[in-house]
């Protein structure tokens, strides 16, 4: 609802459109459920070493990368540490890892929530993915997953800041054949919205951000994966996914 509420909403094109800030506030909440759930299903003093040390690792390679041309050294740990520590894990190291990052590069601002759920999902996502999938076969799928996941990224980023782009969120102002449009059909706004993302982010960010994902999970998925299990191995969590090495 963070992302879409402004696509379901009934308003004159004249009235002024501000967000639900409830739903921002929510999050904290949303965290603490899941850290809650984690330590009831056996999360140890290890695992949250292993948490806080992924958390600094990303924000420090978020900070060396800074998205420049869509290059992101952000989400390829992330599928790989939601990938071992499964998707519980990888949900809330995707949520603290982007909050860590945005105090580190000057980063807070109104898209940081969306952005610390959007990743969250990301991470979580790589937990789900089949275990049965192991060697040359679990790396092939998850640069695929990478590609993917930064494509859905760019797309669900751009939702939560397009409806207040372009002028449409102030009365008066000039709109574009691009922009939201209050109380405008459904289908109407996505195809608006589909545009908007294809001109803006998917030939750039979000492809730059795929290759990223994608190169990075095959050049040092292997090793990242062997010593992130090894340290599974000396923790407990739920849904960790050993597999070989």
């Amino acid at each position: 609802m963070m992302l879409v509420w402004p696509l379901l909403v009934r308003v004159q094109p004249d009235d002024r459109l501000d967000p639900p800030f409830l739903f921002l506030a929510l999050l904290p909440v949303v965290i603490a459920v899941m850290l809650a759930e984690l330590s009831t299903g056996g999360l140890d003093v290890r695992v949250l070493a292993v948490l806080g040390v992924l958390s600094a690792a990303i924000a420090i390679l978020r900070g060396l990368s800074a998205g420049t041309g869509g290059i992101e050294l952000v989400f390829f740990l992330l599928i790989l540490a939601g990938r071992v520590f499964g998707p519980g894990f990888g949900f809330v190291l995707g949520v603290t890892s982007l909050f860590a990052s945005a105090l580190m590069t000057a980063g807070v601002g109104p898209w940081l929530p969306f952005q610390m759920l959007v990743s969250a999902w990301v991470g979580m996502g790589a937990g789900l993915l089949p275990r049965r999938l192991t060697g040359r076969w679990e790396i092939a799928a998850l640069a695929a997953y990478g590609v993917v996941a930064a494509y859905v990224y760019g797309l669900l980023m751009n939702l939560s800041g397009w409806p207040f782009l372009l002028g449409v969120a102030i009365p008066g102002h000039e709109q574009t054949q691009l922009s939201f449009e209050p109380g405008a059909p459904l289908l109407e706004n996505l195809h608006r919205f589909g545009v908007y993302t294809l001109i803006t982010s998917t030939g750039s960010f979000d492809t730059g951000r795929a290759v990223t994902n994608a190169v990075a999970i095959l050049v040092v998925g292997p090793a990242v994966l062997t010593t992130l299990r090894r340290a599974a191995r000396r923790a407990t969590v739920v849904g960790v996914v050993t597999g070989p090495g």
